[in-house]
C-alpha cells in the first residue's frame, strides 16, 4: 500500500494514474494535507494496523504542511519504517538538506511524477 500526502488534486491524480499504470501498488491512500493523514496514520501505526509502505508527501500543503507532518510521524513509536519519498516542486537546497535530517526520507524528488520515477522507487523498495 503506498500514500499520497499532497493538497494539489492534478498531480493526486496524475500520479494514481501512473501507480495504476505502472502496477506500483494495489491500493493507496490519498490526503490533501498532513493532518488528515497523522490523523489516519497515527491510529494505524498504534494499534499494528495495516499502514503504508511508502508515502509521497508533498511539503507545501495548508492546515499542516509535510516538514510538520514529519516532525509528528517520527513521534509515534513504531517497530517499521515508512519509507518516505518527498516530492515537491521546491528547488530549493535548504529543502534538500533539511530532507536528509529525517532518517525516514529516502528521497527528495521534484514534481512532475514520471512513471520512470515510479519504477525505480519500486526497485529501491524491494
Amino acid at each position: 500500500m503506498a500514500c499520497i500526502i499532497d493538497d494539489d488534486p492534478i498531480f493526486v491524480y496524475g500520479t494514481k494514474r501512473l501507480m495504476q499504470l505502472t502496477q506500483f501498488c494495489d491500493k493507496f491512500l490519498v490526503f490533501h494535507n498532513g493532518q488528515d493523514a497523522i490523523d489516519y496514520l497515527r491510529p494505524a501505526i498504534l494499534n499494528n494496523e495495516k499502514k503504508p509502505e511508502i508515502i509521497l508527501l508533498d511539503l507545501n500543503m495548508p492546515v499542516m504542511d509535510g516538514w510538520q507532518f514529519l516532525d509528528e510521524l517520527i513521534q509515534v513509536p513504531t517497530h517499521v519504517l515508512i519509507t518516505i519519498y518527498i516530492v515537491s516542486s521546491s528547488i530549493d537546497p535548504a529543502d534538500r538538506n533539511r530532507a536528509k535530517l529525517y532518517q525516514n526520507v529516502t528521497n527528495y524528488l521534484i514534481k512532475p511524477m514520471t512513471a520512470q520515477r515510479l519504477k525505480e522507487i519500486l526497485n529501491e523498495h524491494n
